[in-house]
């Protein structure tokens, strides 16, 4: 690499040399996107109306071909064409599971690939989305824990995959079809895919920014729910800079287990974890933090841990979400008998929170919740190996 070659701020996000040619459109905010297009020749006087026209054709009804956009004068659409492209993560395979749940598998620059999930509900859709190619934090009963942290996704391959899961669902309005005049089936984003989506703040702000904005893909910042291991410097900048709702990958009620379960831990641990949520700016009744906790038999299951993790809590405004394990090729951990979740939730109910157990969706996809990892870039490693890492014995 020469001192004269392009490189971009943060080489986690793009590790590679910035390409030539027509720029990409997709993920920019609003203040880069209107700068890009004064600086192929929209004359400035015109920036604002045009970025809010395109911003629509591209985000409401997801229109990737400048020619197809016809309240712009053909010649301006020629010359958008000339500066720029509308380009989202390629969908590569798509697997459906018998409760219906999608599984994609996209391909982004660099021929990497990440996984997200369309999980179909009554009235509602919930799409999971990631934010990293694999993953830093190898939290040990996680199966994306086990694949290698290769880059950051960037802004547009982060809201790319919103856009990729419409067209395949055929989410867009119709042609002479007005905005809400039918259902959407994404109505709901959860950043809970592959990635601490912590770790790629930047990126995953102005993409979220695209998914609430009014003339965007317009979803309520209440219908966004972001989900961390605990990265503590981070947590009251999300309140303030994105505004979405706010989960916890809690798992344990001690430093000791959580530091094995959740190796974050270690760095911030569970105290400094819960003084940061209970100062969250938008902590209220209203808007609960999500505690998501995954039940592992004989490791964090016992009614012991369901009135410690109680005293914990108190005070903070939570749901505790309780996700019967979802079991992988040589995880180290098994799934909690039934009626020891249901002990462990009706302890928690009784306390006056809701508790309601997850309904394990896409396991025979390996879509379900702590299951996704690329099929291109596995760390290839044993179950002795992965127990090993998590500080366990195994039998």
């Amino acid at each position: 690499m020469t001192a004269d070659t392009p490189i971009t701020q943060d080489f986690m996000t793009i590790p590679r040399k910035v390409p030539e040619g027509p720029r990409n459109l997709v993920g920019l905010p609003r203040p880069a996107f209107r700068e890009a297009l004064i600086a192929a020749g929209t004359p400035e006087k015109q920036a604002k109306m045009r970025e809010a026209q395109l911003w629509q054709w591209i985000y409401q009804r997801g229109v990737r071909d400048f020619a197809a956009m016809t309240n712009l004068s053909k010649a301006y659409r020629a010359q958008l064409a000339d500066a720029f492209v509308v380009e989202i993560p390629e969908i590569v395979s798509k697997e459906v599971s018998a409760d219906g749940t999608r599984k994609y598998l996209m391909r982004i620059a660099g021929g990497h690939e990440v996984e997200t999930v369309y999980i179909p509900e009554e009235g509602r859709g919930t799409l999971c989305i990631s934010s990293q190619v694999g993953c830093t934090l190898t939290c040990s009963f996680c199966h994306t824990g086990t694949q290698k942290l290769v880059r950051n996704l960037t802004a547009a391959e982060i809201v790319g995959q919103v856009m990729a899961a419409r067209d395949d669902l055929d989410d867009w309005p119709k042609p002479g079809e007005g905005m809400g005049e039918r259902p959407r089936l994404v109505s709901n984003i959860v950043l809970m895919g592959m990635g601490e989506p912590l770790y790629n703040f930047e990126n995953v702000r102005d993409a979220m920014k695209i998914a609430m904005d009014g003339e965007g893909i317009s979803l309520s910042r209440r219908r966004i729910t972001l989900s961390t291991s605990g990265v503590v410097p981070e947590i009251a900048r999300c309140a303030e800079e994105i505004g979405c709702l706010m989960a916890v990958s809690f798992h344990a009620t001690t430093d000791a287990v959580r530091d094995k379960l959740v190796p974050i831990n270690r760095k911030w641990n569970i105290a400094k974890l819960l003084k940061a949520l209970r100062a969250y700016p938008r902590l209220s009744n209203s808007e609960r933090i999500t505690f998501e906790y995954v039940m592992l038999k004989d490791v964090n299951d016992s009614d012991a841990d369901a009135r410690r993790l109680l005293r914990l809590i108190e005070g903070i405004p939570a749901k505790i979400n309780l996700i019967p394990f979802n079991e992988w090729p040589g995880a180290p951990y098994a799934r909690s008998d039934w009626d020891r979740i249901e002990a462990f939730a009706d302890i928690i109910y009784k306390a006056g929170y809701a508790a309601p157990i997850r309904t394990p969706r896409g396991e025979d996809i390996m879509a379900a919740c702590g299951q996704l990892k690329s099929a291109t870039e596995r760390a290839k490693k044993t179950r002795a190996e992965i127990a090993a890492e998590a500080g366990l014995s195994t039998p």
